[in-house]
């Protein structure tokens, strides 16, 4: 069974960091794009960040530009979302999501409806 796991969600006080984990398991995304979605309370789940497979192409939402960055180290390796200078509008339950196979290494993606596989999610609260 595929899985991707995420881990590292927790409760913080605004302008702390937290460091969001995703791993695989099942297969490894050595070839898949990743990208990070999340889901603040009643609202619909909206694109964060995203990461080629090579790691060299990233790409982020507004929201978030100069204060989140999205990591892999390989292509085999976690994907790491380290998010700095949080606010309480960052409240939400962050998911990790792989795209399907693609064949270029600098293939980013910012839509829901480009990724395939996704985790669980977990939790952030950001206490002002």
């Amino acid at each position: 069974q595929v899985q991707l796991v995420e881990s590292g969600g927790g409760l913080v006080q605004a302008g702390g960091s937290l460091r969001l984990s995703c791993r695989a398991s099942g297969r490894t995304f050595s070839r898949n794009a990743m990208g990070w979605f999340r889901q603040p309370p009643g609202k619909e789940r909206e694109f964060v960040a995203a990461i080629s497979w090579s790691g060299d192409s990233t790409y982020y939402a507004d929201s978030v530009k100069g204060r989140f960055t999205i990591s892999r180290e390989n292509a085999k390796s976690p994907v790491y979302l380290q998010m700095n200078s949080l606010k309480p509008e960052d409240t939400a339950d962050y998911y990790c999501a792989a795209t399907g196979s693609v064949s270029s290494s600098q293939y980013v993606a910012a839509r829901r409806s480009e990724y395939r596989y996704w985790g669980q999610g977990t939790q952030v609260t950001v206490s002002s």
